[in-house]
């Protein structure tokens, strides 16, 4: 059995169709998938079936919802450029709640470097100030969403510096020293932890699913105590399964993994009905 993690991007604002709009797919594929009987959990719950902790009984039919990159397209409605008024990921995830009733989490995998996030919005975004921590607090006390961790800075080409050694950006594989990986994993794990209301991450989003061996199979596994990570994920297009490791879980990742809400449903139902 597998359990889909499903990435989505609230920065994907081409449109405002579901190829071209994560806004606009998440919204129909939440209530496409609850009536075909698909559950919405937290990826704790995940992790604790991942580990042995929770039966296959329990994961059933059962996916977890993810959103990479946390600009403030993911918990505030925003009035786009060019396609107008956008439903955050959050009040998307809230209306979903609302209508149907059924419970729901999803995790906000964000950037921790205040600097980093103002060149991303000024040189990748809009430029308008819209990649923000203040709503970090709220979402974590919100019981729809948690903020977990995409890193450092990224390692994002626009930025003027990244913290790699050599200055390398572009590509996650570099981070492969342990002054690197403790700048990207548990250095962010700090700053987000103390602006996010206390809560520090417990899972990390390797940016462009990207990693490197020493990362996953040294770093992560060797210093738990300190960065304080339960597990990462990569952008490997594949449910979760038992037999994964903890610190390279796959995510299907929408516009790449499919592009189609019964797309969608046709790999959930392969998951659901492998062994």
């Amino acid at each position: 059995m597998g359990v889909p993690v499903l990435a989505y991007h609230a920065n994907n604002v081409a449109g405002n169709d579901y190829a071209d709009n994560d806004h606009v797919a998440l919204a129909t594929d939440l209530r496409r998938l609850f009536e075909a009987g698909w559950r919405v959990v937290p990826l704790d719950t995940v992790l604790d079936w991942h580990q042995g902790h929770r039966p296959d009984a329990e994961l059933e039919r059962c996916l977890a919802i993810t959103f990479d990159d946390g600009s403030d397209f993911d918990f505030h409605d925003i009035d786009h450029p060019s396609c107008g008024l956008q439903r955050s990921l959050f009040n998307v995830l809230r209306d979903f709640v609302t209508e149907t009733g059924a419970p729901a989490q999803a995790a906000s995998f964000v950037i921790a470097c205040p600097e980093a996030r103002a060149q991303l919005d000024e040189r990748s975004l809009a430029g308008r100030g819209w990649w923000n921590d203040d709503w970090w607090p709220e979402a974590n006390a919100s019981g729809l969403m948690t903020i977990e961790s995409h890193g450092w800075d990224h390692l994002h080409p626009v930025l003027d510096r990244v913290a790699q050694r050599e200055g390398k950006a572009g590509d996650f594989r570099v981070v492969d020293s342990f002054e690197d990986c403790d700048r990207q994993l548990r250095a962010s794990a700090a700053l987000i932890g103390a602006r996010a209301g206390g809560r520090a991450p417990r899972y990390f989003a390797f940016p462009w699913g990207q990693y490197s061996d020493y990362l996953v199979r040294d770093y992560l596994p060797s210093h738990r105590a300190a960065h304080g990570y339960r597990a990462a994920f990569t952008t490997r297009a594949a449910p979760v399964r038992r037999v994964d490791d903890r610190w390279r879980l796959p995510r299907l990742v929408c516009g790449e993994a499919w592009n189609h809400p019964e797309d969608l449903l046709e790999l959930l139902e392969a998951a659901a009905t492998s062994g």
